[in-house]
């Protein structure tokens, strides 16, 4: 079966956005031997790159704190569903976020596993 490809007409509207990441594994392996939070705070600090999702969807964790977090992220156009609005999406991955910090602070020392599905 040829595969064919289908431009959708743009009205020359067409936008585009680039995004840019660091290896999340090369990051993960980082944290070896840190906690959590010496984690967190090294990617606040800028001694860690953030995380390939935060450079995604436009998010940063500017402070971090025992029991707390603080993100700043802002919403564009490339966020928004066919009626104009911020796709449901966008705003469901905030509490993902939020309880990987959690999980990140409470633990002694970041692990980083690699798993790898046979099927």
């Amino acid at each position: 079966m040829e595969a064919v490809a289908h431009q959708l007409p743009t009205n020359g509207r067409l936008r585009s956005k680039q995004v840019t990441w660091e290896d999340p594994m090369a990051l993960a392996a980082e944290a070896r031997g840190m906690s959590g939070l010496e984690f967190l705070r090294s990617m606040i600090e800028g001694r860690l790159p953030r995380p390939p999702i935060a450079s995604l969807l436009g998010f940063t964790l500017v402070d971090v704190g025992e029991g707390w977090a603080v993100f700043e992220g802002e919403v564009g156009e490339e966020h928004y569903n066919p009626i104009g609005v911020v796709h449901g999406g966008y705003p469901a991955c905030w509490p993902t976020r939020l309880w990987g910090v959690r999980c990140s602070r409470h633990c002694r020392r970041a692990r980083a596993t690699r798993r790898s599905s046979s099927r």
